[in-house]
């Protein structure tokens, strides 16, 4: 959907628009759950185009693509090339792989309240530059689609975050047909699992990788970074993904008064090639962790100022330390539970990750990622996802404490070396359950 809206974009918060876009993707009330791509939302103005990229940071992700069911699709752009003759004195605007002109961000939303949006950014075109500095769209910087006015013109373009939209819907098109059996929560995590920023985004906008709240400046203007559909599909022998679907039932009646608790958690065991990590020692290592599902906006627009009061519900996963037993993680994990701080994860454990769990846990999907030698990622092979609070277990009222909700956790590990075969031993191995419920 590239229809967007300037009006009921209130620094992140939901509109109905957006709310009914979560209601539909959730399934909430047919039961069948829907996976929305929307686009971000364009810059429009002369104006706005003289202060790229700076002004992209100022124009806000439009209505509805606050949703935080939906995959909201930013820009960025390859194309620089002006080939007509006459215009051999014009420029591209944006350098090759960087910020698209077109793209709106969550820039100027308000801090840790809302979604990562967009959630990625796709090929959305460029603008030329003529000689007295006047910004425009150029069919070269654009991309060849079918008119809408047939009995003008057969073909047209199209470009900005619309045309970003139809590229990650095609994406999401591809992922279904090779996996027929994948929700649509899954599609969605494996779009977001398989991206990463290019370096022209990361040095565009002055990114330290090694600083937390450097990296919160990125996310909130190209989310996750551009998706690769051959890593999103495959895995190779290098790099390796296990996917699990699964329903939890997130809250249930305590036994001795009439309120309610967090009730199950999932904990996974990881067949990791244990042997082959360790001896590879000091070499580099990615794990990352990506965890989608759906929440049920919360009925009218009660607490709708309040992401606690916003989401059905939450997720979230903790990976152990390489010295940490299945009985000590499961004490943490309990522990973090127990407490049912809204939305807190587990402080302890947030140093060693990349993006942070105070940035991650924003919205209803999650993506992390560690870098550290095999040896080190070689013992960390348990990861427990359990539920947080939101409006089915405090609106007693409304009777959906004890409703189940699903979710798609994926998990890869990566290695520079080509040569390295991480992908064997554990096809060797995945035959045994690895999921155990507690």
């Amino acid at each position: 959907m590239a229809v967007t809206s300037s009006m009921g974009t209130d620094k992140g918060r939901p509109s109905s628009w957006s709310a009914e876009i979560d209601s539909l993707a959730s399934g909430a009330d047919d039961g069948i759950s829907r996976l929305f791509v929307i686009s971000a939302g364009n810059v429009k103005t002369q104006e706005d185009w003289l202060l790229y990229p700076e002004s992209n940071k100022d124009n806000p992700i439009q209505s509805p693509a606050q949703s935080w069911n939906a995959l909201t699709v930013g820009a960025f752009t390859k194309r620089i090339q002006i080939n007509e003759e006459k215009y051999k004195l014009y420029r591209a605007l944006a350098s090759v792989d960087s910020l698209s002109p077109y793209s709106t961000t969550s820039f100027s939303w308000e801090d840790h309240k809302w979604p990562i949006k967009p959630d990625i950014v796709m090929e959305g075109g460029n603008l030329a530059v003529a000689p007295d500095g006047f910004i425009a769209n150029h069919e070269d910087l654009s991309s060849l689609t079918i008119s809408a006015k047939t009995t003008k013109n057969q073909f047209d373009i199209i470009n900005g975050t619309s045309e970003a939209t139809a590229h990650a819907s095609w994406l999401a098109g591809q992922l279904q047909v090779r996996y027929p059996d994948a929700w649509p929560e899954t599609i969605r995590g494996l779009i977001v699992h398989s991206s990463d920023w290019t370096k022209e985004l990361i040095s565009q906008f002055d990114i330290d990788l090694k600083k937390k709240g450097s990296i919160a400046e990125l996310v909130k203007i190209c989310g996750y970074g551009v998706p690769d559909l051959g890593r999103a599909m495959n895995s190779l022998n290098n790099s390796l993904t296990l996917i699990a679907q699964e329903e939890i039932q997130p809250f249930c009646k305590r036994d001795r008064d009439s309120g309610y608790k967090s009730k199950d958690m999932h904990l996974y065991n990881l067949p990791w090639p244990k042997e082959e990590l360790l001896g590879l020692g000091a070499e580099m290592v990615k794990l990352r962790i990506t965890l989608s599902y759906f929440i049920e906006p919360g009925p009218g627009e009660i607490g709708w100022k309040d992401r606690y009061r916003y989401a059905s519900h939450g997720f979230r996963f903790e990976l152990n330390n390489p010295s940490e037993s299945v009985e000590d993680f499961k004490i943490r994990i309990n522990a973090a539970i127990d407490r049912d701080e809204d939305f807190q994860s587990v402080k302890n454990d947030t140093d060693r990750w990349s993006i942070g769990s105070d940035l991650r846990h924003h919205g209803s999907i999650h993506s992390d990622y560690i870098e550290k030698t095999a040896a080190d990622i070689a013992s960390c092979n348990l990861i427990g996802v359990y539920p947080v609070v939101g409006w089915w277990r405090e609106r007693i009222n409304l009777g959906f404490m004890e409703k189940k909700s699903r979710y798609a956790l994926i998990i890869s590990l990566q290695t520079a070396e080509q040569t390295i075969d991480l992908y064997t031993p554990i096809i060797n191995k995945i035959k045994i359950p690895v999921v155990i419920k507690t």
